[in-house]
């Protein structure tokens, strides 16, 4: 027996009320942020306009889009319950699974990415971020997980090649594997800068490997069902693994957990393949919950600290530099690169790469996609929310001084304060010199990436409520532990989504080799996965001009193509469901990301501004290196090399994926029109139909009557 859909009823004047009143905040938050001219904002209404917004978004457009355009049915059953092997198809509470997704979605691109984009002032991202989440991230990522979950969890890539035909499929299949390396090297490279010689960071992340096996094992055998009495365990472990985590820095175990680059390369690739091939239930899903936590806790006490300290925005709300385009941090104008800097945080290729990977397989009841695909994406937008508040807090001049390269403001604080003074901000090297010793650190002076600056940020708002000045240090290194955690939690969840794509594109040739429940097949392909970013990774941390540092331009370019194929994949669906009146849903967005995603590849191809086109770049350096002149970052001729060979690579790439994007989009282009033209429905590889026997809640609080039906379902278990 199942819980009806949602009945529709007369909303009562409270309800109405409540929602008027929200509508009526956010729209005065927006206003302020928009008429606000020559004047500091305060960050109050960053928050208030992102919380009203997400809350009318997910209230109203995830109900539409969940109950009229993919039409849920909570009868039907999911693939976690039809082929529940303990392995991978697992059916989880939406709680735990919620937290997995969160966690495994949000990498460092709400992170870091929003901090660089306040380059352009902090109007414009926030924009991109609130409303590109609401009509394009969010509805990508409940979109693929419901087609995909329909599909028996089938890969993105898998799904292209299916639906649309083998020409966009097998391009799919190619663009969508590669983009997927490399963004996981790059996100392990920046997880390997965080933890290097930081035993404090090292101590804690490495503990929550044995408190989730613990919990895993807690939830399964020794107290099936009770999430929350888990929950409160996991935690308590959690806070005491981060306060000894310091104890840790302090002691004689310091030198134990304290690990070179090539080290921590080495323990991620283990860890990233025993995360892949272990069951789901034992390590992925109750490590990537916990960390939630700590990324949930962090972000909510940012807000409460923003709340309390009413801090106000020192950024302009537009730049110049985001109607020319000649920012020290990145080059570009406003289009298409602020759309592309924040890769994640609004709309995300990477997200749908877990939404059609490891969480449709664990999903309890179709409704719940409303919850974990667009709930989920809401909350990591907030996370981008509060990082571009963060940036936007610091002095500019400290800003530019610390997000700026070497090549520009040098390695002195009189060299940045001179240089930054040229961009038209003022800062001293006495105020670099205080802001520095204020986190501990011997120097912030082009500390870019992003990663340094949010930190900062977050010390400043958390020591305005407490410790005051003495604890910035503290806040500071515990800021770069978070985002350390914050990012961790992508690489293993995302190695065993390249697990389940190698498995699917190998399964075309050789069938056995596609079963998730062949150890064989497993056990190869996630070798082969961790192998291949593994390789990028130590080349990278050995090299500073080769391994995945020769990819890491291509970074936020390869994220939003991705992000084309599978809003393509999900419109072509969409059409061949017989839904062609609702077409737009995902339709615009994709209309908009492949105007960005490709003008943004064109220039970085055929731009002849050295700042911003590759090849423009390898010309520059190559006449450099004719005259024999060396030119920054370059230190020797086999360095000017390296970067010359890097620019073509990277040009060469960046047009290839270009190409293949295009293919994709012209067949499903094609498919859509042959869908819409056809008499009968197209045939698809929607699993049939089976009766679902579970029962379990739509929401993260269950109502009345589904805790009632849930509770006699159970035995007297926990909702």
């Amino acid at each position: 027996m199942s819980v009806d859909a949602p009945p529709r009823t007369r909303p009562s004047t409270r309800t109405i009320v409540i929602w008027t009143a929200v509508a009526i905040a956010g729209a005065i938050a927006w206003a302020v942020l928009a008429l606000s001219r020559g004047e500091n904002v305060s960050a109050i209404w960053l928050v208030i306009a992102a919380l009203c917004s997400y809350a009318i978004a997910y209230r109203f457009y995830a109900r539409f889009i969940a109950y009229k355009v993919l039409v849920v049915d909570r009868n039907r059953a999911t693939p976690a319950e039809r082929l529940e092997n303990g392995i991978d198809y697992h059916p989880t509470d939406r709680r735990v699974l919620l937290g997995h997704h969160f966690a495994a979605i949000a990498g460092a691109g709400p992170l870091v990415g929003p901090v660089l984009a306040a380059q352009m002032g902090y109007l414009p991202g926030t924009m991109w971020i609130i409303l590109g989440v609401i009509f394009a991230g969010a509805v990508q990522d409940m979109v693929v997980m419901f087609f995909s979950m329909r599909r028996n969890g089938k890969s993105l890539g898998q799904m292209a090649r299916d639906e649309i035909g083998p020409i966009g499929g097998v391009a799919a299949l190619i663009s969508v594997f590669v983009i997927m390396i490399i963004l996981l090297g790059v996100l392990a490279l920046v997880v390997v800068n965080a933890l290097a010689d930081s035993p404090w960071g090292t101590f804690s992340i490495a503990m929550t490997i044995p408190i989730a096996l613990f919990m895993g094992v807690y939830l399964r055998y020794l107290r099936p069902g009770r999430v929350v009495e888990t929950t409160i365990v996991g935690v308590a472990l959690l806070v005491f693994a981060i306060v000894a985590g310091g104890w840790v820095q302090e002691s004689s175990w310091a030198d134990t957990f304290t690990l070179s680059p090539k080290t921590l390369v080495i323990c991620l690739a283990v860890y990233g393949f025993l995360a892949s091939v272990l069951p789901v239930w034992l390590l992925l899903a109750p490590r990537d919950y916990l960390s939630t936590f700590m990324k949930i806790g962090t972000i909510g006490l940012l807000a409460i600290g923003v709340l309390v300290t009413v801090p106000v925005l020192q950024n302009e709300a537009v730049t110049d530099f985001a109607r020319d385009g000649t920012g020290p941090v990145f080059a570009g104008e406003l289009f298409p690169f602020v759309f592309i800097t924040i890769a994640c945080g609004a709309l995300s290729g990477f997200h749908a790469l877990i939404s059609s990977g490891t969480t449709p397989k664990m999903i309890e009841k179709e409704p719940q996609v409303r919850l974990i695909g667009y709930g989920g994406m809401l909350m990591e937008s907030f996370v981008a929310v509060m990082a571009i508040i963060a940036a936007s807090l610091l002095d500019p001049g400290l800003y530019y001084a610390m997000n700026a390269p070497a090549g520009v403001v040098g390695g002195t604080f009189e060299s940045a304060a001179t240089a930054v003074g040229n961009l038209g901000f003022t800062i001293t090297p006495q105020d670099l010199a205080a802001a520095s010793a204020a986190v501990g650190e011997p120097t912030l002076v082009a500390r870019t990436g992003g990663a340094p600056t949010l930190a900062v940020g977050i010390s400043e708002i958390f020591s305005g409520v407490i410790g005051g000045d003495s604890l910035k240090a503290f806040w500071y290194h515990f800021a770069i532990m978070f985002e350390a955690l914050f990012i961790l939690t992508t690489v293993d969840a995302g190695t065993r989504v390249g697990r389940f794509m190698l498995q699917d594109m190998l399964g075309n040739v050789w069938k056995p080799i596609g079963r998730v429940s062949w150890w064989p097949g497993v056990w190869a392909t996630s070798a082969v996965v961790v192998g291949a970013w593994g390789y990028f990774l130590y080349t990278g941390v050995s090299n500073p001009l080769g391994g995945i540092n020769q990819l890491f331009p291509l970074f936020g370019i390869a994220n939003q193509l991705l992000a084309a194929v599978a809003l393509m994949v999900a419109t072509v669906l969409i059409v061949k469901s017989g839904k062609l009146k609702y077409v737009w849903v995902t339709g615009v967005p994709l209309a908009w990301d492949a105007a960005v995603t490709l003008t943004a590849s064109y220039q970085k191809v055929f731009s002849d501004d050295p700042r911003l086109g590759f090849f423009a770049q390898r010309d520059r350096y190559a006449d450099a290196l004719d005259a024999g002149r060396i030119l920054g970052p370059a230190k020797t001729r086999d360095d000017m090399e390296a970067i010359i060979f890097n620019s073509t690579l990277d040009g060469v790439l960046a047009a290839l994926f270009a190409v293949l994007i295009i293919i994709v989009l012209a067949d499903g282009l094609r498919m859509c029109v042959k869908a819409a033209r056809a008499r009968e429905p197209l045939p698809t590889t929607e699993a049939p139909f089976e009766q679902s026997t579970l029962d379990a809640p739509d929401g993260l609080i269950p109502t009345r009557a589904e805790r009632e039906l849930v509770k006699s379902s159970a035995g007297g278990g926990e909702p």
